[in-house]
C-alpha cells in the first residue's frame, strides 16, 4: 500500500524489467483535488482532436471517441505500468504539424476530400518511424548525445515554427479548430479568458493576496469552457443535442479498426516512412525538451519531500513511450499524442505534492488520480450524455490548445537564442517549416541557413536550455 514507503525511498510497485506497475488502490491512494481536475480538464482536452478525426479522416462521432478514449488509455500507461514519475500527454507543439501533413495534396482526391487510407497509413508510418527513434536512442544512450550537438537556434526554430503553425492552423477558414469562424464570440471569450488565466502577469501577481483569484486561476482552462458554452447557448453559436445513451465500444471499436489499423487498411509503402522521416526527427526534438523540462521540474520540487524521491530515467522514458507509440500505431494512429510530459499538469501536481506528505502522500497519488480513475475506466468517453455535452465544445477545445501552446511555444522560443543574428535565423527556419508542405525540405533551408550565417560552430558543444521560469508559469498549455 502507498503507506509502506519508507522515507527517502522510490514509492513502491511490482517491478518489471526496468518499470514499475502501481495499480490504483493497492499502490496508489485516491486524490479527490486530482480527480476533479482529471474530469474537468483532461476530459474536454483529451476528445478536443475528434474535430480532426471527424472533418479531415473521414470518422464518425462515435468512432473518434474511441480513438480518443485509446489514445487516453495509452498516455495512462506512462505512469501506471512503466513507472514514469511524469504527468504525460500529447506533444502538443507537433499537432499543428501533423495536421498540416494530412491535409497536403497528396492526400487530397481528385474529385474531392481525402484519402483517409492513405492519411491513416501516413500515420502508422510516422508514429513507428518515431517508436524506432525513441527506442533505438533510448536503448544505447545516444538521445542526450544526439539531441545536444543540434543548436539551439535550430531547436527555437523548430519550436517556433510549432507556434505559426498553431497560429495559422486555428485561422484557417474552414478548418475544425477555426472557433472564431464557427462561434465568433463564444469561442473568442473563452479563447480570451483560457489566456488571460494562463498567462497574465497581473493576474499573478494580484493572486497572492486574493485567494479566490488563486482558487480561479487554479481551475486552468475550466473557467473559460463555462463562459464560452453558456455564451453559445444564448448567443445560438453552441447547440447541445443531449444523447442519453452508453457508448456500443465493441461494435464502433470494430469499425475503428477496419478503418485505420494496418492490419486492417494495409502497411505504409517505403515513400510513406521516408516522407514521414522528417517530422518524426523534427518531434524527437520536442519530446526531449518535454523530458528535459519534466526532470528540471522535479529536480526542483524534490528538496520539498524528503521522504519520497522520484525516480529519474531517461533511458526507462524513451523505452516506455517508443512502446506506447508502436501500440498507438497499429490500433488508433494519430502521430504526436501519445508524449512524455503534459507540461502544465505537472507543475500543477508538482505544487501540489511539494505541500508534504499530509496533503499528499505520493506523487504518483496525484497521477493516478488525476487520470487512472478517469482514464483507465474512462467513464466520461463512454457516457454519452456527458460527452455529447461536450461536443459543440471540442472545436474550443482544440483551438485553445493550439493557441496556448503556440505562445508557450513562442515564449520558449525566444528565450533560447542570444542575439539578433540568431533570431533571425530563427525565424526562417520557423518560417520555412510552414511554408514548404513537406517537413525535410523546411529542415534543410533552415540547416543551410544555420550554417551560411552562423557557422559550423554553431553545432559544437551545444547545451540544452530551456527556460524554466517560463514554463512554470504557464498554464495547462499541452494535452
Amino acid at each position: 500500500m502507498s503507506s509502506s514507503r519508507q522515507h527517502g525511498d522510490v514509492h513502491p510497485g511490482a517491478k518489471w524489467g526496468p518499470f514499475t506497475l502501481r495499480i490504483p488502490f493497492i499502490h496508489t491512494r485516491f486524490s479527490l483535488p486530482d480527480y476533479l481536475q482529471g474530469v474537468a480538464v483532461a476530459g474536454a482536452t483529451g476528445l478536443a482532436l475528434v474535430p480532426v478525426f471527424t472533418h479531415i479522416m473521414g470518422l464518425s462521432f462515435e468512432e473518434a471517441v474511441v480513438m480518443a478514449t485509446i489514445h487516453s488509455l495509452l498516455i495512462s500507461l506512462s505512469w501506471f505500468a512503466f513507472g514514469d514519475p511524469y504527468a504525460p500527454g500529447w506533444l502538443t507543439p507537433a499537432v499543428p504539424f501533423v495536421i498540416a501533413f494530412l491535409t497536403l495534396p497528396a492526400f487530397r482526391l481528385a474529385e474531392g476530400g481525402f484519402d483517409h487510407i492513405a492519411q491513416f497509413q501516413a500515420m502508422t508510418a510516422m508514429t513507428l518511424n518515431f517508436s524506432a527513434i525513441l527506442i533505438f536512442l533510448g536503448v544505447t544512450g545516444l538521445g542526450a548525445k544526439l539531441v545536444k550537438y543540434v543548436p539551439n537556434v535550430l531547436k527555437g526554430g523548430i519550436i517556433l515554427g510549432a507556434a505559426l503553425a498553431a497560429f495559422m492552423r486555428v485561422t484557417e477558414p474552414g478548418d475544425a479548430s477555426n472557433v472564431f469562424e464557427q462561434a465568433p464570440i463564444a469561442g473568442t471569450l473563452g479563447v480570451f479568458i483560457c489566456m488571460l488565466l494562463a498567462f497574465s502577469k497581473p493576474l499573478q501577481q494580484k493572486m497572492v493576496h486574493m485567494k479566490w483569484l488563486a482558487v480561479l486561476v487554479g481551475l486552468g482552462l475550466l473557467p473559460g469552457f463555462i463562459v464560452a458554452g453558456f455564451t453559445g447557448y444564448f448567443t445560438h453559436e453552441f447547440t447541445y443535442n443531449i444523447r442519453w445513451e452508453i457508448l456500443d465500444v465493441p461494435t464502433h471499436a470494430a469499425s475503428l479498426w477496419g478503418k485505420v489499423s494496418p492490419f486492417a487498411i494495409g502497411w505504409p509503402s517505403v515513400d510513406m516512412f521516408l516522407t514521414a522521416l522528417p517530422l518524426a526527427l523534427i518531434t524527437y526534438v520536442l519530446f526531449f525538451g518535454d523530458l528535459v523540462t519534466g526532470d528540471e521540474l522535479i529536480e526542483e520540487a524534490q528538496p520539498k519531500r524528503p521522504d519520497e524521491k522520484l525516480d529519474i530515467n531517461s533511458t526507462r522514458a524513451h523505452i516506455a513511450t517508443g512502446i506506447r507509440n508502436v501500440i498507438m500505431a497499429i490500433t488508433a494512429p494519430f502521430f504526436s499524442t501519445q508524449g512524455v510530459m503534459w507540461t502544465g499538469i505537472q507543475v500543477i501536481l508538482l505544487k501540489r505534492w511539494g505541500l508534504g506528505r499530509e496533503k499528499v502522500d505520493s506523487f504518483f497519488d496525484s497521477i493516478s488520480s488525476f487520470y487512472a480513475l478517469f482514464f483507465l475506466v474512462p467513464l466520461l468517453f463512454i457516457f454519452l450524455p456527458l460527452v455529447t455535452l461536450l461536443q459543440p465544445l471540442l472545436p474550443l477545445a482544440l483551438a485553445i490548445t493550439l493557441i496556448l501552446t503556440g505562445f508557450s511555444c513562442a515564449m520558449l522560443a525566444l528565450s533560447l537564442v542570444k542575439d539578433a543574428t540568431e533570431r533571425g535565423v530563427m525565424v526562417v527556419i520557423a518560417i520555412s517549416l510552414c511554408v514548404f508542405q513537406l517537413p525535410w525540405v523546411g529542415m534543410l533551408v533552415g540547416l543551410i541557413t544555420v550554417f551560411a550565417l552562423l557557422g559550423p560552430s554553431a553545432f559544437v558543444n551545444q547545451k540544452v536550455e530551456l527556460d524554466f521560469a517560463h514554463t512554470k508559469r504557464e498554464g495547462s498549455d499541452e494535452s
